[in-house]
């Protein structure tokens, strides 16, 4: 990338978490950055974090689990979301998800500039999972800045819908033949059980912000649905990701209802079954890791479940680069 990004970024202070995070438009999309601790050893790798549908990245603990290990943590909000909502958007419309893999592209290639010469890892949540998946494998065969990652990490990635078969089949086939005609009407609409539980003033444990993460949750319209459905088909049918991957997730799925007793410690968004099963379609190199008891964004799970994940994903990640 030439020139100097840190001089073209107009970095401030991130207004959502403050110092010593710092934020940058890149397009339509955020770019955010945990500045390396100055009294640290220089970072031997660099991470771009992706965050998932009614989602944003807030998670400061999981920066500073990144920069203690050695790495330069940044994080992207895809266009509209998180901090790339602007007024009269959609939260987290896309009609296809080449749009938000833009955004992830753009990010990988700043980031580069950022950090020359070191290894860059892709951390991916949810829906980001899917379309960093997705992205992986069409920049398989890229060189310099627009190579995809060296590493990929899933964390509990959108691989397939959690539905019922005939919303899974003739559902997807009717809406994906008439959608443009409403493409913004909603499929889905309802609470999200799973964020309210998180919610710290809900008795959960994370302060994040409600309009952007919303324990209402965020419908889900047809544009969006269709084209995630076409990313999930793409899966299906196998991809040549090329670089490893770890695909990580909880051992159980479960309701998403207040009544469950195990809301906080299942994944209660996704099938983790049919992410297991899927595990074939990514690529040569996949490693799965199953983390007991841990929620659907395993970063924000219970401590003993969390730190879990944290160890084992960072492990695995030294443990690749050193291969590598």
């Amino acid at each position: 990338m030439p020139g100097s990004p840190d001089v073209a970024l107009d970095w401030r202070t991130d207004h959502l978490l403050g110092a010593p995070f710092q934020e940058a438009p890149l397009g339509p999309a955020t770019l955010v950055r945990y500045p390396h601790p100055p009294d640290a050893p220089a970072p031997r790798v660099a991470v771009v974090h992706v965050h998932g549908y009614n989602d944003y990245f807030f998670q400061e603990h999981l920066a500073r689990a990144f920069a203690a290990a050695g790495y330069a943590f940044y994080a992207v909000d895809l266009r509209a979301a998180g901090r790339s909502l602007r007024p009269g958007q959609l939260p987290h419309f896309v009609m296809d998800l080449r749009e938000q893999a833009t955004d992830i592209a753009a990010a990988s290639r700043t980031v580069r500039g950022l950090e020359p010469g070191l290894p860059l890892v892709v951390h991916a949540h949810s829906t980001g999972g899917l379309t960093a998946a997705l992205w992986a494998h069409a920049h398989r065969n890229a060189a310099g800045a627009d190579a995809g990652p060296d590493l990929l990490v899933l964390d509990s990635p959108f691989l397939d819908l959690r539905a019922p078969q005939w919303k899974r089949t003739v559902g997807t086939r009717f809406l994906d033949t008439v959608g443009h005609l409403a493409a913004t009407a909603i499929v889905n609409d309802g609470p999200s059980r799973y964020a309210e539980h998180l919610l710290a003033a809900n008795g959960g444990r994370w302060q994040f912000d409600t309009t952007l993460k919303r324990p209402e949750g965020v419908p889900s319209r047809v544009g969006w649905f269709v084209a995630v459905r076409r990313g999930q088909a793409r899966v299906a049918a196998g991809l040549e990701i090329a670089c490893p991957v770890l695909l990580a997730r909880s051992d159980t799925s479960g309701p998403d209802t207040l009544d469950n007793p195990l809301l906080d410690a299942q994944d209660t968004v996704l099938d983790v079954e049919q992410m297991a099963a899927l595990v074939p379609c990514l690529g040569a190199d996949v490693t799965e890791l199953v983390v007991p008891g841990g929620v659907h964004d395993l970063t924000l799970s219970a401590r003993g479940p969390r730190e879990a994940y944290l160890h084992g994903m960072l492990q695995w990640a030294d443990s690749r680069l050193t291969d590598t």
